[in-house]
């Protein structure tokens, strides 16, 4: 697995910040409902992709890491997550 840099993946997705070997954002929603149902999405998803977020979700809050620990760093995983969660925000 190829470990990219993640300021140059940040820089290729709206509103995410790139840190030592992860990925970042925070999404907000309308309310509780909303947030929990983009994160049930976003767990079908990762669940299939056998790759899964680190987040933490407070009422209408979903802050998200994302970095692939068996390659230690950013892959192109996380790439495909963080589009979809875009999509699924949207």
């Amino acid at each position: 697995m190829t470990v990219l840099d993640p300021k140059d993946v940040a820089a290729e997705l709206d509103g995410w910040t790139g840190g030592d070997d992860f990925i970042t954002k925070v999404f907000k929603f309308e309310d509780f409902a909303e947030a929990f149902g983009f994160m049930t999405r976003i767990a079908i998803i990762a669940d299939r992709m056998d790759h899964h977020p680190e987040w933490f979700n407070v009422y209408n809050r979903v802050d998200v890491t994302l970095t692939t620990h068996d390659a230690g760093g950013v892959t192109e995983k996380d790439l495909t997550l963080a589009k979809a969660m875009e999509k699924a925000a949207a």
